[in-house]
């Protein structure tokens, strides 16, 4: 008997895998926080024997190498990467014994990137699963454009070719377990796993869009639908081919009221962990909000000019320490200082907070004045807007402020769901602009009487 536990991370939309017999185990793709994985496996009574990457990732720290170093696991990382640590390389067709009758095949996959491995997970000699990391997603594939420009075209192919060789090679009840396709911008386009879904060879291979296109428009099609790329995961791959470092969660440095003060004012980066709602009543001057939950880490990273200091202010010691551990999967390791408490523990001696107010479509619809600024990215903006409304997606605002009307007119932001404009609303805030956050869904906005445009003309 053999058993697959899933090593869920939402915040990054991503998944790892614990995978193995009836006393020894292998993890693929494992996330940056290694006690998690050892917690998963000391549940299961098993011992990792092997930690396996199917590729050097883009978009997030791997805790592979610390895993492996803590485990005394064999680190098996594809031979085609280029890594400065050892590991155990990985060739198309290598075999490894997991437990009686379990065996991990290695399969080349390259697409996502030239690299990339899938492996076969074999019971009594008859594949069960496969783990395709960024290569066979729920319905598309891996983005083919995080390694070089020159090379996207020609990894679009081979996404195309990796997808048909896993269908060709592979029993129709085979379990696809993807590590991105969950949320993860890492997908090509929407996956059917940011709802949570499985899926199987057979399924793929009646719906996925690399098994039921010719390869010419597939690759059209792929490379027309690519989005933005975060602008932090040009750090994730030199991170991990180089070794992350060992992750460091021990709490940051305290901060008073005086030296949150003194780092807003030295132009570094203070960030309020509370929710949105208590944020737009009231809240430090300068202060940007992301509230911790769901992929605020990845938006963080996204906007954060790589490298500069961040002050985290949290409700509490919890809080403040789930924030650390997401922030640590995108590279942003050790927060420069924090506070816990409320927003009076936060402010100086006869200072006043700041607020904005929050609304609905509905008023918006009913605006007397105002400038209504999209947020979204481009593909959503493609999708359906309002007209007239500015378009700036929330990781070009900072650069593109100067596009926004500088005489006191109110801006009205949106996005798809209230979390983008409430972090959009306090980039306005902290810059000087008149600012009403939309805390709604896009949804309403039809139903609100606002005009919506089906597409772009």
């Amino acid at each position: 008997m053999y058993f697959v536990d899933v090593i869920d991370v939402p915040g990054l939309g991503n998944r790892g895998y614990l995978a193995g017999g009836a006393g020894t185990a292998v993890v693929i793709d494992p996330p940056r926080d290694p006690d998690r994985v050892i917690g998963a496996a000391a549940r299961r009574g098993v011992r990792i024997t092997h930690v396996a990457e199917t590729h050097v990732h883009n978009d997030y720290v791997s805790g592979g190498l610390e895993l492996a170093r803590l485990t005394g696991a064999a680190y098996l990382v594809p031979a085609g990467a280029r890594v400065a640590y050892a590991r155990v390389p990985v060739e198309d067709g290598d075999r490894v014994t997991l437990d009686t009758g379990l065996e991990l095949r290695a399969l080349a996959t390259p697409g996502h990137t030239p690299h990339h491995t899938s492996y076969v997970l074999a019971d009594g000699g008859t594949a069960v699963a496969v783990f395709t990391g960024g290569s066979l997603l729920i319905g598309t594939v891996g983005r083919p454009d995080l390694v070089e420009p020159r090379l996207t075209g020609q990894l679009a192919r081979a996404q195309h070719d990796s997808a048909r060789r896993l269908a060709a090679e592979l029993p129709d009840d085979t379990r696809v377990l993807p590590t991105h396709g969950f949320g993860s911008l890492c997908a090509a386009t929407p996956s059917g796993g940011a709802e949570g879904g499985a899926t199987t060879i057979g399924q793929e291979r009646r719906t996925n869009t690399a098994l039921v296109t010719d390869v010419d428009t597939f690759v059209a099609e792929l490379l027309a639908g690519l989005d933005d790329v975060p602008a932090y995961y040009a750090h994730m791959g030199p991170a991990n081919a180089q070794g992350p470092a060992p992750l460091d969660l021990t709490p940051p440095r305290r901060a008073d009221a005086g030296e949150i003060a003194a780092r807003l004012a030295a132009g570094e980066w203070v960030v309020d962990l509370r929710n949105r709602v208590a944020f737009a009543q009231g809240h430090v001057a300068g202060a940007l909000n992301f509230e911790s939950a769901g992929q605020f880490a990845v938006q963080l990273a996204w906007l954060l000019p790589w490298g500069k200091p961040v002050t985290l202010l949290a409700e509490s010691a919890g809080q403040l320490a789930a924030a650390q551990r997401e922030l640590a999967r995108v590279g942003i390791d050790r927060p420069a200082a924090a506070a816990t408490g409320s927003l009076p523990d936060w402010l100086p001696d006869g200072a006043t907070p700041r607020s904005f107010p929050r609304a609905g479509f509905a008023d918006l619809a009913a605006r007397a004045d105002g400038v209504v600024l999209d947020v979204r990215r481009d593909r959503e903006r493609a999708a359906e807007h309002i007209p007239g409304s500015l378009h700036i997606p929330l990781h070009l605002l900072r650069d593109r402020l100067t596009e926004l009307p500088s005489d006191g007119t109110p801006v009205w932001v949106h996005c798809a769901g209230g979390a983008r404009a409430a972090i959009a609303a306090s980039i306005l805030d902290a810059a000087g602009y008149p600012v009403v956050a939309v805390d709604d869904g896009f949804d309403a906005a039809r139903a609100a009487g606002l005009t919506v445009a089906a597409a772009l003309p």
